[in-house]
Parts: structure tokens; C-alpha cells; sequence
């Protein structure tokens, strides 16, 4: 359950204007999406005594669970009899669990033991999202026999391969490490399988995964049982699910009659701030916020190196994680985070989705979205779970301000925060002698503004996001810069024939090169002992 915050305070407070809230739309194009729901339902937990195992129950007991929330309550019971499912559930609604549940409970009715083989398939979009449905997992199998495991990029692949080769039941994967096990691992037995479950499936397809899922549904034997949860609808995830699930299957979406595509518990706007501004802006909130939980979204990985060095050198710790972190980097900082009750992440979108970060108060998108759907699944760090509050800050330029249509459009309520210009802090002078005078700094504050200028001219709402209407010198200034570095534009001016970049997963092709040098972890458990 999400921290609830009170107002803040302080000279520095944020006015919010009333402005009417809109319906959703997510979820408006799934055949059956007419199941609406809110985050919370009346059934309790106890309700499932005799259909799911006693093992199963004291562990959610022993979690702190007692009510289902409402994509729970609506998923399990036909999970439960064997059908195929598609969900399109909010960020942070708690789908983890309406899947591990009856996945567990399909390995305890079959009886699947080590010697099967893998019965049950989880697959996630990034390492970080897989490491926190593992991390669910475990819990859940604190009174279960039953093997499992994970395999990701990163990890040792000769390792993970061993372990296979011994029989894991359970076993939640990266879409690239699964694909390069399905065809070279030969000791790995899944032609058992019973289960595969497809968690943010449209991420998987936005960030590159397409052919390797459709290669590994093609490995895959074709009687099971499937389940796909996803945020959004896409054609792309429609041709998925013809693909993918070979049974009618059942349908829970989202109401369009919701109040809002993000949960209700959110305090939400945006602030029109200069781009000479911004960063003296973000300093000046994240000094008075220092004591809360802040996620910072930026739109590249040097932005957000840069930013976190400097935040540093100035006595404003912060942490980051982002794409081009070794994997162990990324997996410390991110159990970091989770555990600490106060601290600040600079971020890329890598963190975006499916994480569940326990009381987040703040999320900033220093850098826009881009597009209103990442917009959802950025806040949706925030105001998770039953009862959860939050805050979310969009900064927008000026002649951003046609992208509060597109939100519009998409049914987000956002309302103008008012921060008091003349209390911002004017360190201006001060950080231009800093980089000037730092030469790691300076070299840094290059990349991360050449960085930031790439992504700017590879956004695509360019009839909002226009590249023309950056005022490069002005932009230079929210880096410690008087006269802007030289950029190169033609990088990113044919963007659609360079390769994907991809946000997480690895282990396969080329790819996997980027992982060499990465700290091998383990990932399995033995069978526990009664």
C-alpha cells in the first residue's frame, strides 16, 4: 500500500486548479473490455479456501494480502478452470499476482515435479520487471516443492543452462535469454509445458521483441494454457493474442466509463517552465523534496548519467538506473530504491513499466513522453496498489503545450501546478564556473546534452516536439553551459533503419555482446523440504 501524503509544505506550495476528469479508453478495443473495474474488489482472499492449495494461501497470508483486487477477483476463477486470458490492466492493479496464483495452482493440481521439466513460462519485457515478478514468486512458493527460476540477460548463461537441464518448473524469462535457450540449451525440457503467461506484452513488442515472440510461441508446444496482460491495445497486440492464444479466451479490460486512464489515487499536473529554467527548477524541487521518494524520468541514458554526477558533486545524492548500466549496477540500485523509505532515481524508461517500487510520492518527467501511453506507465510508479496516493509532475516548454491535447485526447486529467518563479534557486552563475572549471563534468554535460537533443529530434509527435523550435543556447544553460556543444543531427535523422534499442532483456544475437562483462548472479532455487 502506497504512503498517503498530506499537503506539503512550505513557502514553495503548488496551487491546482479544478478541472473536469474524462473517461478511459484503455483497453477500449479488446473484444469483451466492457469488465470494467476499480483497483479495489469486495472479495476477500479467503473466498478461494478449497479451490487454491493451503500452501498457496498462507503464503498470501504471510504477504499481508487479504483483498483482491479487482483484476484478481475477475481473473482468477476462470484462470483457475484452465481458460486463456487476456487482460488489459492498469499499472499497478496487481496482475502479479492474478497470474502467479494460478500458475502455481496448475503445477500443484498436475502434480509437476523436476523430473517434467518446465511447466509454466513467464515472460517479461525487461530484466528489472523480471527480477520483481521472481521476487513475487519466491514468496509465493514459500510452501511449495516446486523448482523455479529466472533467466535474463546478464546473467550467466552457462549457469542458468545447468540449472535448466535439472528441471525448473516455474521459470520467468526475458523474451532474448528464453529464445537462445529454446535453441541451443538441448537438456532443457519444455515440451511439457502447461502455462505460458505473457506479462506487458505490449512493451515487449514496443521495444523489439516482435520475431523472437513469435518464435518462441512457434517452439512452444500448442497445448496450454495462455494468459497475455498488457496496459494498452495495439493492432500489434492484436495479432499477438490470434498467435498466441489458441482457445476462446476470456476478456477483463477497463471500463470506458473510468474516471481516468491513471489510478484515482494520483495528484497529477504539469508546469510550462523555459528551457534555460529547467534544470534550476528541478533543482529547487528535488532540495525541497529531498526527504520524500522521487522518480525523475529523462529521455536518454547520458542525460541521466549526467545528471546524477552532477546532483552528486552539488550534496544532492541521488541514484540512478538506466540502459547502458552493467546489469549488476542496475539490480543493486533498483533493490536500493525499493528499500529505502526517502531518496531520488534519475531514470530512463527502462524503470517504467511493471515495477513495483513501494511508495514512490513524487514522479517528474523532466523530459516529455513520447507518447500519452508511456505517460501512463510512467505515473504509474506512483498510487500503487488499494488505497495508494501520489503526485506526478510533467515539465513542459511553452511550445510543448500542445501535448496536453494528445493527453487530453487520451483521457488523463491534468491540472496547471504554479510554483513561485522568484523562489526558485539561481544557481545559475554558480553552475556555469562549475562546468566550466570540472573536466569530467564538462565532458559529461556534452554527451548528456547532445543526447538530449537526439531524442528531442527523434520524438515522434514532431508537429508538438519540433526540433526547429529549440532555442539551442537556452538549452545549453539547464546543462551549465554558456555557448551550446556541436551536435550532430544526423544520427537520429534516419532513425527507423538503425536497430531498436532495446530497454531490457538481452541474451540473444549481437546483443549479447553488451553483456560480456557483466557480474553473473544466480537465479534458482532447490526443491524446498517439508
Amino acid at each position: 500500500m502506497m504512503k498517503n501524503d498530506g499537503e506539503e509544505s512550505g513557502e514553495e506550495k503548488m496551487d491546482v486548479s479544478d478541472e473536469p476528469k474524462h473517461n478511459t479508453d484503455i483497453g477500449e478495443r479488446l473484444p469483451g473490455s466492457d469488465v470494467g473495474f476499480e483497483v479495489l474488489s469486495s472479495k476477500e482472499f479467503k473466498s478461494l479456501e478449497g479451490k487454491i492449495s493451503e500452501g498457496t494461501l498462507k503464503a498470501i497470508e504471510d504477504m499481508g494480502f487479504t483483498t483482491m483486487t479487482e483484476i484478481q477477483a475477475r481473473a482468477i476463477p476462470p484462470l483457475l478452470e484452465g481458460r486463456d486470458l487476456i487482460g488489459a490492466a492498469k499499472t499497478g492493479s496487481g496482475k502479479t499476482l492474478a497470474f502467479l496464483i494460478p500458475a502455481i495452482e496448475l503445477m500443484v493440481k498436475i502434480g509437476f515435479t523436476y523430473r517434467n521439466g518446465t511447466g509454466c513460462i513467464i515472460l517479461s519485457p525487461t530484466r528489472e520487471l523480471s527480477m520483481q515478478t521472481f521476487g513475487v514468486l519466491q514468496e509465493m512458493m514459500k510452501y511449495h516443492r516446486h523448482t523455479y527460476g529466472l533467466v535474463m540477460g546478464g546473467s550467466s548463461r552457462e549457469a542458468e543452462a545447468k540449472k535448466l537441464s535439472n528441471g525448473v518448473n516455474i521459470l520467468v524469462a526475458t523474451p532474448g535469454r528464453l529464445l537462445d535457450h529454446l535453441q541451443n540449451t538441448p537438456d532443457f525440457l519444455y515440451k511439457n509445458l502447461q502455462c505460458l503467461i505473457i506479462d506487458e506484452a505490449d512493451r515487449i513488442l514496443e521495444i523489439g521483441f516482435e520475431e523472437e515472440l513469435k518464435q518462441i510461441i512457434k517452439l512452444l508446444p500448442k497445448r496450454r494454457q495462455t494468459m497475455m496482460f498488457s496496459a494498452t491495445s495495439t493492432r500489434k497486440m492484436d495479432d499477438l493474442a490470434k498467435l498466441a492464444v489458441k482457445k476462446e479466451p476470456v476478456y477483463v479490460g477497463v471500463h470506458d466509463s473510468m474516471d481516468a486512464a491513471t489510478v484515482s489515487g494520483l495528484e497529477q499536473g504539469y508546469v510550462l517552465c523555459p528551457s534555460e529554467k529547467r534544470f534550476l527548477l528541478l533543482f529547487t524541487f528535488l532540495k525541497k523534496n529531498r526527504k520524500k521518494k522521487v522518480m525523475v524520468f529523462f529521455s536518454s541514458c547520458m542525460a541521466v548519467k549526467f545528471y546524477d554526477e552532477l546532483l552528486n558533486y552539488i550534496d544532492l545524492p541521488v541514484m540512478s538506473i538506466h540502459g547502458k548500466q552493467i546489469q549488476t549496477k542496475r539490480t543493486s540500485t533498483f533493490f536500493k530504491f525499493c528499500n529505502a523509505e526517502t531518496g531520488i532515481l534519475l531514470c530512463t524508461d527502462v524503470a517504467a513499466r511493471g515495477l513495483d517500487i513501494p511508495a514512490v510520492d513524487w514522479i517528474v518527467q523532466y523530459d516529455p513522453p513520447d507518447d500519452p501511453k508511456e505517460y501512463i506507465h510512467r505515473v504509474g510508479r506512483t498510487a500503487r496498489g488499494e488505497g495508494g496516493r501520489g503526485h506526478a509532475l510533467l515539465i513542459l516548454r511553452p511550445e510543448e503545450v500542445g501535448f496536453l491535447r494528445y493527453l487530453k485526447h487520451a483521457k488523463i486529467p491534468l491540472n496547471e501546478f504554479e510554483f513561485s518563479w522568484n523562489k526558485i534557486s539561481d544557481i545559475q552563475a554558480q553552475l556555469e564556473k562549475l562546468m566550466s572549471s570540472n573536466y569530467f563534468l564538462n565532458r559529461s554535460g556534452k554527451e548528456g546534452f547532445k543526447s538530449y537533443v537526439r531524442a528531442y529530434d527523434s520524438h515522434h509527435l514532431k508537429d508538438i516536439f519540433d526540433i526547429t523550435t529549440l532555442d539551442l543556447t537556452k538549452v545549453a544553460k539547464s546543462f551549465g553551459f554558456t555557448v551550446p556543444p556541436a551536435v550532430d543531427l544526423h544520427m537520429s535523422a534516419n532513425k527507423n533503419s538503425r536497430p531498436r534499442k532495446r530497454t531490457g532483456g538481452g541474451g540473444y544475437g549481437y546483443f549479447n555482446k553488451l553483456n560480456k562483462y557483466e557480474k553473473k548472479l544466480p537465479r534458482f532455487t532447490q526443491p524446498r523440504s517439508r
